[in-house]
């Protein structure tokens, strides 16, 4: 767990986190977790099984309680865990959930297919990233399932959630290249560990990057 002005961070694994700030607690893109992590509000950043799946859901969706924001592709799948609500978002959107304030952004592939142009994450699929303020104003980026894309040019984060591994998003180099843009106080690598990439990713970008304090979290 990383704490900053606040706001406390904790890694679940893969693209998943746990933010705490002001007594809520908000929950990212659950995969494979250890535990049950009952949550005030969760973010879904697109349909794909390592970071939308029911049996996951269900560890985190307080049944009747529990927001969930992702986009229309999601919905299905959200339902099945029972949730106080499901909101729909596309890049561009913002929304209030309680004291977080949230924004999507675009999250897609530029150089990473699964055959020749057909990437991964599509643009026109409309998957997403987050931009998640707290009461403080402590900003966090989390980028989904992303390459280095011109969107990310305009987020001016004090953290940053980057993928690493490679394959299906940016590779540490490039999240070197990244960071180096967005220009972040603070860089949590992720997307490692479970389907694709290791610590070494993890490693590699921290040996790298340069002027940005970067947290290697240990999953909870």
């Amino acid at each position: 767990m990383f704490e900053h002005n606040g706001a406390k961070i904790t890694w679940l694994g893969h693209d998943g986190f746990k933010i705490e700030s002001d007594g809520e607690t908000l929950v990212i893109d659950p995969f494979k977790l250890k535990h049950n992590v009952p949550a005030d509000f969760v973010l879904i950043s697109h349909e794909h099984f390592d970071h939308l799946n029911a049996e996951d859901l269900k560890k985190v969706v307080k049944s009747k309680q529990t927001t969930v924001v992702s986009i229309a592709a999601a919905r299905d799948e959200v339902n099945k865990s029972s949730p106080k609500e499901f909101k729909v978002v596309k890049p561009g959107d913002r929304i209030k959930l309680g004291s977080f304030d949230i924004r999507a952004v675009p999250a897609y592939n530029i150089n990473k297919f699964a055959e020749p142009g057909k990437p991964f994450h599509p643009k026109q699929d409309g998957k997403v990233g987050y931009l998640i303020t707290t009461k403080s104003g402590v900003s966090i980026y989390h980028t989904g399932d992303s390459d280095l894309i011109p969107e990310m040019d305009n987020l001016r984060p004090e953290i940053a959630l980057l993928p690493v591994s490679g394959t299906y998003v940016m590779t540490a180099d490039e999240a070197v290249e990244a960071a180096n843009r967005i220009k972040p106080k603070i860089a949590i690598p992720m997307h490692y560990g479970t389907i694709v990439g290791s610590e070494a990713d993890a490693r590699k970008f921290k040996n790298a990057v340069k002027g940005v304090d970067v947290q290697i979290l240990t999953v909870e």
